[in-house]
């Protein structure tokens, strides 16, 4: 199993591209499901998520190729109406084959998912919304089994915005029988990227990135071709990484917008930062103090950035506040920042960051989660010694080749097994 050896590194310095967004990839890729043909994507990183998405496209009676960042989804006819458990358990966003499968087909089994320890995710919005489109839902020997003659549009009020609950229920509509609006949307860029793709395949969505969405269901939707967004938390990761270092980092393909909520934070806490339209610059910078973040759904700190700002906050000066509203269980990554000898009092959704600035010493740590594995890297670039960061397939599953990128900055990583 690989693992990733991070060394005490100089500043980092230079200009680094985000990759394309993992996050709004897969929903992307699950809505070929919707039609028949060639759907074209351009910007798809190289993951391991991508990789079980293709898997399960593959089984579903999708075939993905590559090329590089192009990625071409050949979708055909096919009999094939169940997402089993094997693939499904590698990643969580698996789920989101549901809502495509039911209106293109009317009926789906769907393995209840897996994907990182980080909280409960419940996906009880997803099934209540397909429900109250007309599904008939139930769940039997781990398995959601759903069926439909056609779903039918409706409106859906959302107890709190969930992001995949939104997508599944766009999809859905997509080519439901008339219009559903969805109530408490998501509002994350992601949603706004899947709806673009849907309309571009003959959909009628509007109101993405609000709170309210509606979607004109159409009788069929076509193949098409479409360039996803960059990926904001991969972005925000690697100026956390100049950051950490006290260096001066360029980042190219950046939706500034998308990370505002992560620079405003960076710059309360004493940061210099050049905004340009796709792209930010991260300047050296010595002597950070200690600010309080609360995670919360977009527009607001991401709570997929939460655990790498803490890596920031362990070498502040003073005392930080972290709140974490979005999961539950998003603090494991604090008990081996405590290993490398961080300062942090965590509680159930609340940690209080001591800086400590130097005083980090490397020792081997746990990867517990995606997020989780970024800070550990970060926090090895400022500790003395080495770090020795173990199970970072968790990594994998959202960052492409994030070692070579940091040793293209000046860091001293890298990977064996």
């Amino acid at each position: 199993m690989d693992k990733m050896t991070v060394k005490k590194s100089p500043a980092l310095r230079g200009t680094v591209s985000a990759g394309g967004s993992k996050n709004s990839a897969l929903p992307i890729l699950f809505s070929t499901l919707l039609a028949e043909g060639d759907h074209w994507f351009e910007n798809i990183p190289q993951l391991m998520d991508i990789d079980s998405t293709a898997l399960l496209l593959g089984s579903l009676g999708a075939e993905l190729t590559r090329d590089g960042s192009r990625v071409r989804v050949r979708v055909g006819k096919t009999d094939a109406r169940i997402a089993h458990y094997d693939i499904v358990r590698k990643m969580r966003a698996s789920i989101l084959c549901l809502g495509p499968l039911l209106a293109r087909f009317g009926e789906a089994e769907v393995s209840l998912p897996g994907g990182c320890a980080i909280g409960t995710r419940p996906i009880n919005l997803h099934l209540e919304g397909l429900k109250e489109m007309g599904a008939e839902i139930k769940t039997e020997k781990g398995y959601v089994i759903g069926k439909c003659k056609r779903l039918k549009g409706t409106t859906i009020l959302f107890d709190s915005p969930t992001v995949g609950g939104t997508e599944n229920i766009m999809m859905a509509a997509a080519l439901a029988e008339g219009t559903t609006i969805i109530e408490n949307a998501a509002k994350e860029p992601e949603i706004v990227d899947l709806a673009n793709y849907l309309n571009a395949m003959g959909g009628k969505v509007t109101g993405a990135g609000s709170g309210i969405i509606r979607i004109e269901g159409v009788e069929r939707l076509k193949a098409a071709e479409h360039r996803v967004i960059p990926d904001r938390i991969e972005a925000g990761t690697l100026l956390l990484a100049g950051a950490i270092t006290g260096g001066e980092v360029l980042v190219k393909n950046c939706i500034v917008d998308h990370v505002e909520a992560l620079l405003q934070k960076l710059e309360e806490s004493g940061f210099r930062l050049t905004r340009e339209k796709t792209a930010v610059t991260i300047h050296a910078h010595r002597g950070w103090r200690g600010v309080d973040v609360t995670t919360a759904p977009f527009p607001a700190f991401a709570t997929d950035l939460q655990a790498q700002f803490m890596a920031l906050m362990t070498q502040a000066e003073g005392t930080s506040i972290i709140t974490e509203s979005v999961f539950e269980n998003r603090f494991m990554h604090v008990q081996e920042l405590v290993r490398l000898g961080a300062d942090i009092t965590p509680k159930t959704r609340v940690a209080v960051v001591r800086g400590t600035p130097g005083k980090l010493q490397g020792a081997p740590v746990m990867a517990t989660d995606l997020r989780a594995s970024a800070c550990l890297v970060l926090v090895g670039l400022v500790a003395q010694g080495e770090t020795e960061v173990n199970r970072i397939y968790h990594l994998d599953r959202g960052y492409e080749r994030l070692e070579a990128k940091l040793e293209s900055l000046g860091a001293l990583i890298r990977r064996h097994q």
